[in-house]
């Protein structure tokens, strides 16, 4: 008997390493339509807001940051500074975030072979979650405050927790760790982080408006020593991961046929386990919980440019970083004033689309 959840997609879509077909590779179509999608977002992040901005003026700007360029944009000292200062490190922390949940997310359904396999769901974003409430809790109650690189460690550190958990309780039931086993493990790590973390707010009342912020999710407190503090993270993760991205689509056909070709699936699977931990630790120690990123982006791209991981992962890094860039576009301007939660706007698009691939994934092993 199988489930809808043992696979994530037909035999039929899988890459054909035993036929010695190659999947196809990344088309240039749509890489270029990745860089395309990552200028429209930081320009229309740049110029839309409560000061708008002529867009044109905005991408001239952008072209004086490269040295040697000198371009009259028409913008006075003070919207210089809006879009320098203020807009611009949040817009290329929105990139970053992005670019690094969708490639995590696309990573773990790689691993674990299912296209509903995401951070949040195998409880990566929880044990994150649940290791920065700590350290906020504690440098609240710690006249001598925290390190900032405390926070990263921590959430890492979380992560790493909440995959083993999920490992262990993933073989409880045998060796085999099939993947509808680990998704459900992974629930369940997730329900019991989030009560730890619960209980660890209670214990901290004074720290409840920080945290309830943060767990929503937001971009809004961004500036440039956000965007240097994971820096180092996205592009060691991003590296590790688009470097094993031939041995994604040799795990998707199989444990067995992959040691055929010489691959070795549990060496492969950690490390990329491992970078997609620390890529999903350091985006939510810097932005919160944001969730549904690294689902949506990986599948819309599978149903897009094909199956293969060679073209999955470049084009969610450009795709995820637009995407998450442009939800934090609408999360400051759909509201007024006031400002949404970006996990309020990340979660309306993505609740329905998981439905979708639910009922999607669920069809096709019928």
């Amino acid at each position: 008997m199988t489930t809808g959840l043992r696979t994530g997609r037909p035999e039929a879509d899988r890459p054909k390493a035993r036929a010695g077909v190659r999947p196809a590779g990344l088309r240039p179509v749509w890489l270029v339509g990745g860089v395309v999608a990552v200028l429209i977002a930081m320009v229309a992040g740049l110029a839309l807001g409560p000061v708008g901005l002529p867009p044109a003026a905005v991408a001239a700007e952008l072209l004086n940051l490269i040295p040697g360029v000198h371009l009259d944009s028409g913008l006075t000292e003070r919207e210089i500074a809006i879009v320098t200062e203020l807009r611009l490190p949040r817009v290329v922390l929105g990139l970053l975030v992005g670019a690094m949940l969708a490639t995590a997310g696309a990573a773990f359904q790689g691993v674990f072979r299912n296209p509903l396999a995401d951070p949040h769901l195998l409880g990566v974003a929880a044990g994150a979650g649940l290791g920065v409430t700590a350290v906020v809790a504690v440098r609240s109650a710690d006249a001598t405050g925290g390190q900032p690189l405390g926070v990263p460690v921590a959430a890492f550190v979380g992560a790493l927790i909440a995959v083993a958990l999920t490992w262990l309780l993933g073989a409880a039931g045998g060796r085999d760790r099939s993947p509808a086993t680990l998704i459900l493990a992974g629930v369940a790590v997730s329900s019991f982080l989030a009560a730890a973390q619960t209980y660890l707010m209670q214990q901290h009342m004074d720290t409840l408006r920080e945290i309830y912020s943060w767990l929503l999710g937001r971009l809004s407190t961004a500036g440039w020593h956000d965007v240097l503090l994971i820096l180092p993270y996205a592009a060691v993760t991003g590296a590790i991961m688009l470097f094993q991205r031939r041995e994604l689509d040799v795990l998707t056909v199989g444990d067995e046929e992959a040691t055929g070709l010489g691959l070795h699936p549990q060496r492969s699977r950690y490390i990329l386990i491992i970078a997609a931990s620390l890529a999903t630790a350091a985006a939510v120690s810097v932005s919160g919980l944001i969730g549904f990123v690294g689902l949506i982006v990986p599948h819309t791209m599978r149903l897009l440019a094909g199956s293969s991981y060679r073209s999955i992962l470049p084009l969610s890094v450009l795709f995820g970083g637009a995407f998450l860039a442009l939800a934090d576009l609408l999360a400051r301007t759909a509201g007024g004033q006031a400002e949404i939660p970006i996990g309020v706007v990340t979660a309306f698009f993505g609740a329905p689309f998981f439905i979708v691939v639910l009922r999607t994934t669920r069809a096709a092993a019928s």
